[in-house]
């Protein structure tokens, strides 16, 4: 097990994704995020059958920084609940587990 981890939200346009993402790797909360490609999510919401298009962004960062992220994407996400799912990386390359350190000043 390393202490990294990988976090997921999703964003409802990619202008707004891709805003985020710049915030989260210029304040070096990040070391990458992946911005997918527009998506369909069906869900529940308030006892309704929802669906809608989405971005998943893939957020790769150290697990000190969890809450640091976490706070960041509840405080500018438009979405009352917005996912917020945090994935523990077990291994990795280790140049670029070293690499997120280092673009995260986690090292």
């Amino acid at each position: 097990m390393t202490d990294k981890i990988i976090v997921l939200t999703t964003w409802p346009d990619s202008s707004g994704a891709a805003r985020f993402a710049n915030e989260l790797v210029q304040e070096r909360l990040a070391a990458c995020v992946n911005i997918l490609p527009e998506m369909v999510s069906i869900y529940q919401w308030q006892g309704k059958m929802e669906q809608g298009k989405e971005h998943q962004l893939i957020i790769k960062t150290h697990a000190r920084l969890y809450p640091q992220v976490a706070s960041l994407i509840s405080r500018r996400h438009p979405y009352e609940l917005p996912e917020i799912l945090s994935i523990p990386v077990v291994d990795g390359l280790p140049r670029y587990l070293r690499w997120i350190d280092e673009a995260t000043h986690a090292e």
